[in-house]
């Protein structure tokens, strides 16, 4: 069936839920209030649904290939991303005055979302040229930002993201690729990396590389590696594509899915590049983009969920199976069907809440500097990426399993939502480091951002009583588990946090989701009030036993040895 973006969600999400007035009401944002965020995102679900959406099988079926050094992308794909780029889509949130539009980041993620459900393939490149630009922002040399810059925001040329080499993934102090300064003041880059997202295209004048690299100089580690730009083409003294740069495209990932998206393996030898930010500071640099491609992937784990959402449904409505409470009708009138269906729905939207409340949170930390809001980003960016994409994940399943055999026959469409979304769990840190870095990093203050955020739930729950006072009741007493949960975690050793750190995240989100549900069922009514039935009754008792299992600390772990497991 055709995508429909949901615009319905994100209006109640932004108006009722998440107090996207807040950001509108900043100075920075002052000119993004509601008749523009209205206007902004019915646009780009216009150009979501009519332009990008038909392009996602045909990049499916005849994916991206390597030709002579050059890769040739899917039909269509040249006029989709330069109608995203026209659009002025790939710098609506850079700087104005680098040509960008400005735009929170609230609305970028909501745009992101819909052209990531349309066309995740297509979605992939102009997302990680946003991570490059926000990178160039912050870090780049006033000649850097002046030449590449506005050509990043016009979606002229593209940007990618080079850390991952075969011996160094997650590990990425490990990596080999070498930077020797040159004479004059650039640095020649040697190595190779993979997995690298869009790292050519046929219809883009320039690539732009972000490469992560160690300098003769640099320590051992992560501590040790700086970042650079490295361009395929060198701008000349006019800022066009130049002479050719000494890298190469050396093959083409077989991949499940993503077909239409290139994974290249990229070859430096001695290519030039600039030094982006401070020497040995590369991966402070570096997480700039990162943390920008995490809400991002989060969204695209959201977008392909709403997609197989609504194919299932589609679906549902039309297949008649057997004999239901009602007679002979569609499948949607089967008990179980309806549990599916309803548990899809409601985990899309907790998911989608969820980054939009990150999102809203990193608009406020930079239109008024505040710790706070700052720790409120930064907490909520791995639970937006690990509960987006793995909702991701179980509804696109889910979606196969309402389809049945035909879910399991590709011409249906639902088995390529399960085989693009799979790897959202994976790149950007898989969700296991996304886990880890909460209940480390994001918790270096003790806990204090995760209980500000308890404390805020618990209101929320305390203020629809009145209307609610069942669901009210309940979610306010998983905030209080959790609360307790978070106070036993931040006392625990390292090992212990991490061996519990995956069904920890897991039951925050459920809290945080259950959340945006008690709220939009209390300022909206009617069936917002009987989803958040489905997702408090149903999804949220699912944090008891996650945080029992988060309680558990790591010693059983280790009792197993790899010689035990395979006894």
């Amino acid at each position: 069936m055709p995508y429909r973006a949901p615009l319905a969600d994100f209006d109640l999400l932004l108006s009722q839920v998440l107090g996207y007035g807040r950001v509108a009401a900043t100075p920075r944002f002052a000119e993004a209030g509601a008749d523009t965020a209205a206007a902004v995102l019915a646009e780009a679900a216009r150009l979501a649904e009519t332009v990008l959406a038909p392009l996602n099988r045909v990049g499916d079926k005849q994916g991206a290939r390597l030709e002579n050094g050059v890769v040739r992308t899917s039909p269509g794909f040249a006029e989709g991303y330069r109608a995203v780029a026209q659009g002025g889509w790939v710098g609506m949130a850079a700087q104005p005055e680098n040509g960008g539009m400005g735009l929170p980041m609230t609305l970028a993620t909501a745009v992101n979302e819909m052209m990531s459900a349309a066309c995740l393939s297509l979605q992939v490149g102009p997302l990680l040229t946003q991570g490059q630009i926000e990178a160039l922002e912050h870090h780049g040399s006033d000649a850097i930002r002046a030449t590449y810059l506005p050509r990043l925001i016009a979606g002229e040329w593209g940007g990618t993201m080079n850390l991952t080499e075969p011996q160094a993934g997650s590990d990425v102090g490990a990596l080999r690729t070498r930077a020797e300064p040159n004479p004059d003041g650039t640095y020649a880059i040697t190595g190779q990396k993979i997995y690298i997202s869009w790292g050519d295209a046929d219809f883009l004048p320039n690539i732009c590389h972000l490469v992560l690299a160690r300098l003769p100089d640099g320590a051992p580690g992560t501590s040790g590696i700086s970042l650079f730009l490295v361009p395929k083409f060198i701008p000349d003294a006019a800022g066009n594509p130049g002479r050719r740069n000494s890298l190469s495209v050396v093959s083409l990932e077989h991949k499940l899915g993503l077909h239409g998206s290139p994974t290249c393996v990229m070859q430096y030898d001695g290519a030039q590049g600039w030094l982006v930010g401070e020497a040995h500071r590369g991966m402070a640099a570096m997480f700039t983009m990162m943390n920008n491609a995490r809400l991002g992937v989060a969204v695209q784990g959201v977008g392909i969920a709403e997609a197989a959402f609504q194919q299932a449904l589609a679906y549902a409505e039309g297949r008649v199976q057997g004999r239901t409470p009602t007679g002979r009708a569609p499948i949607t009138d089967h008990a179980d069907v309806r549990r599916m269906l309803a548990r899809m729905r409601a985990q899309v939207f907790s998911a989608r809440a969820i980054a939009l409340s990150c999102a809203v949170a990193i608009d406020m930390a930079r239109a008024t500097d505040a710790p706070e809001w700052q720790a409120r980003a930064a907490l909520l960016t791995p639970i937006a990426k690990a509960y987006g994409t793995d909702t991701g994940n179980e509804v696109a399943h889910l979606g196969i399993q309402i389809h049945g055999g035909m879910g399991f026959v590709e011409e249906t469409g639902a088995a390529q939502f399960a085989r693009d979304v799979r790897v959202t769990t994976i790149y950007e840190g898989t969700n296991g480091i996304q886990a880890m870095d909460l209940v480390a990093r994001k918790m270096a203050d003790g806990g204090a951002a995760a209980l500000a955020l308890v404390d805020e739930v618990q209101a929320g729950a305390e203020a629809a009583r009145a209307t609610l006072p069942d669901l009210a009741g309940d979610v306010w007493q998983a905030a209080e588990a959790l609360r307790d949960a978070t106070e036993t975690l931040v006392k625990q050793d390292m090992t212990d946090r991490f061996a519990g750190a995956a069904p920890y995240l897991r039951a925050f989100a459920l809290v945080l989701g259950a959340d945006a549900h008690l709220r939009a069922a209390h300022a909206a009514g009617g069936a917002r009030t009987a989803l958040a039935r489905v997702a408090i009754r149903r999804l949220l008792p699912e944090y008891a036993p996650l945080l029992a299992e988060a309680r558990e600390g790591a010693a059983q772990l280790y009792a197993l040895s790899p010689e035990d497991l395979a006894a």
